[in-house]
């Protein structure tokens, strides 16, 4: 666990930005390392030193780590999207999730028409016959549409997928 790690003689990021000296007992260091200063500025200004020290305070040691990551994300969100925060992400990710639930249940609808159906191919003179496999000509839109947003709908979407991209982050 992080917080049991010896620490440098530096100051942790959060004393840095309150211009505060920073003592061998104090509560951020463990969480909010000198070379993480951006963490601990967005955590800061979303929800203030003071209120991260008392649920730091309250939370057990061993979940401490787990607190600071949560609420360096929820920062990073509502300073992102300052309406929504996280709630606008995971918004975003359950309208995907039905999109594409809907995309699937048209897909297996369509293949299961196309399979209880064979194709039939017959000669000119009607003599060859010929059954294809289910697979061998598949119709490319079994006469469903499956782009049931619109172009614009899906590039809004796609934008606001971006806003959410939270793999960037440093302490990720």
């Amino acid at each position: 666990m992080r917080g049991h790690e010896p620490r440098s003689t530096s100051s942790c990021a959060a004393c840095k930005l309150l211009k505060r000296r920073c003592s061998p007992n104090c509560i951020f260091a463990p969480y909010f390392r000198s070379g993480e200063p951006k963490k601990f500025a967005n955590v800061h200004k979303v929800f203030g030193a003071s209120n991260v020290s008392k649920i730091l305070v309250e939370v057990p040691e061993e979940q401490r780590e787990d607190t600071v990551n949560s609420l360096a994300y929820e920062a990073e969100a509502r300073l992102r999207d300052p309406v929504y925060g996280c709630i606008g992400a995971i918004a975003l990710l359950q309208r995907k999730m039905i999109q594409l639930q809907h995309d699937l249940a048209l897909a297996r609808a369509c293949l299961a028409r196309y399979v209880a159906t064979p194709s039939v191919i017959v000669s000119s003179d009607d003599h060859h016959r010929v059954i294809t496999g289910p697979f061998d000509d598949f119709p490319v839109d079994c006469g469903v549409s499956f782009d049931s947003f619109n172009q614009n709908i899906s590039y809004e979407l796609n934008q606001e997928a971006n806003m959410y991209d939270f793999s960037q982050i440093p302490y990720v």
